[in-house]
């Protein structure tokens, strides 16, 4: 009976491989019944509600235009800020470096050692940050998930901004600690419950985390505020910036557009945004960064950047030190979206940054909306559930300082057929 089953198997696998070379493969699958009937039943739920994403493959590299199939697209979901992404100075900075130091970094760097352009990568983040040192990591989802456990423990708790992202949360959860949901920008909020966990005795540390920029709805984090109740209470401070750095302060981030290098405790920055590359830092006092060294898992389990990656995004912060440009075009050009939008009668929230929501609501009206503009030539990916609140869906905006003006009005243009056709605006 074992051998039969061994050669139905293997005959059934013969049949997969030949149907997926003439492109007729259908069903082929063995696995768990269970399991197959929980992903059918849930994923019909999703769809049915308007909440399954469709992932469209580029053919393009992510520019202000792009091709999918045999269409050009404005584009306006991507989170290249900049326009560094394709950059021709990035793009040389990445073959010189994959060319001296290899395509990978070969191990994780407690074991194989650190490569050199790691270091330096390191050295221009805190530099730029206005700190003492800096780490780089995989990714800022891997900063949130290694930075926070590697700190904060089952005897301590968190003060946790309710719009904080994704990571943050899972990096509180990894953590152990108490959390605590502040309502969001909430300084009463956070006062209050502040006082409330020290005065209870119950914690060893206590950490206040925030977004520098809310990346749904383009607000800026209540920085200098935050920072007098930290004092106060003596709280570990702690500023996710990913959609902060290259946007606020002329480049350097929420915290120094503030003025507040010296009062934050953890800096958290991305290199996929507007660094236009992958990866993600954490910034702060060397004691800080030496133990995050030894302490942050995904550091110490993962393997680092590709020298390719780490030399383009020291070719990014290069750009940035020297002109604000690219950063004074960013502006321009959000402002401009924004103004438009607005005119036209679209509820884009309270957004304080280049980051324009057109708030629609309603889940399943707001994957419509997102349709039609990519049929009439914009891409701009609906946001619904469980990325953001039930009932807030939105088709959120992100012009870069690579948009022109022309392409800006095209894009207006098309808004205002969709929207009125869709009763959205008047």
């Amino acid at each position: 009976m074992i051998y039969n089953r061994v050669v139905i198997k293997y005959e059934i696998l013969i049949d997969c491989n030949e149907n997926f070379q003439n492109k007729k493969l259908e069903v082929c699958y063995m696995g768990s019944k269970v399991l197959g009937k929980f992903l059918k039943e849930n994923l019909e739920d999703l769809k049915s509600k308007g909440l399954y994403n469709v992932i469209n493959t580029l053919k393009s590299s992510n520019g202000p235009v792009i091709t999918i199939g045999d269409r050009k697209l404005i584009n306006l979901s991507s989170n290249n800020y900049l326009g560094l992404a394709t950059n021709p100075r990035m793009i040389e900075a990445t073959i010189e470096a994959t060319k001296k130091y290899g395509a990978g970094a070969g191990a994780v760097r407690t074991i194989n050692g650190t490569l050199e352009i790691h270091i330096e990568l390191e050295q221009k983040l805190a530099k730029f940050k206005h700190t003492e040192a800096a780490i780089a990591f995989q990714s800022g989802f891997n900063c949130n998930m290694g930075a926070i456990s590697a700190v904060m423990n089952k005897k301590d708790a968190i003060l946790s901004d309710s719009l904080n992202h994704a990571s943050i949360i899972d990096g509180c959860r990894l953590s152990g600690a108490k959390i605590i949901r502040v309502e969001h920008s909430d300084m009463v909020d956070l006062r209050n419950k502040a006082k409330e966990a020290v005065e209870s005795g119950l914690y060893e540390k206590i950490m206040v985390i925030t977004d520098g920029v809310f990346s749904m709805d383009g607000d800026i984090a209540k920085l200098p505020e935050i920072v007098k109740i930290a004092e106060e209470f003596d709280l570990i401070t702690y500023v996710d910036d990913a959609h902060g750095s290259g946007v606020l302060g002329k480049g350097t981030g929420t915290v120094h557009h503030f003025g507040l290098s010296d009062k934050i405790d953890f800096q958290i920055g991305t290199l996929s945004k507007a660094i236009g590359v992958v990866g993600g830092y954490v910034a702060g006092s060397q004691n800080l960064i030496d133990w995050l060294m030894v302490r942050a898992r995904p550091f110490l389990f993962s393997t680092s950047l590709t020298p390719g990656a780490a030399g383009a995004a020291i070719e990014a912060i290069n750009i940035l030190t020297e002109s604000s440009e690219l950063n004074d075009r960013l502006w321009e050009n959000a402002n401009y979206l924004k103004k438009g939008l607005k005119e036209l009668g679209f509820n884009i929230g309270n957004s304080e940054t280049p980051i324009t929501p057109c708030i629609i609501g309603d889940e399943v009206k707001t994957q419509e909306f997102s349709k039609r503009l990519f049929e009439e030539g914009v891409y701009a990916k609906s946001i619904v559930f469980p990325t953001v609140r039930k009932g807030t869906g939105r088709v959120r905006n992100m012009p870069t300082a690579a948009h022109t003006k022309k392409m800006l009005d095209e894009a207006l243009a098309i808004y205002v057929k969709v929207g009125k056709e869709m009763d959205i605006i008047k």
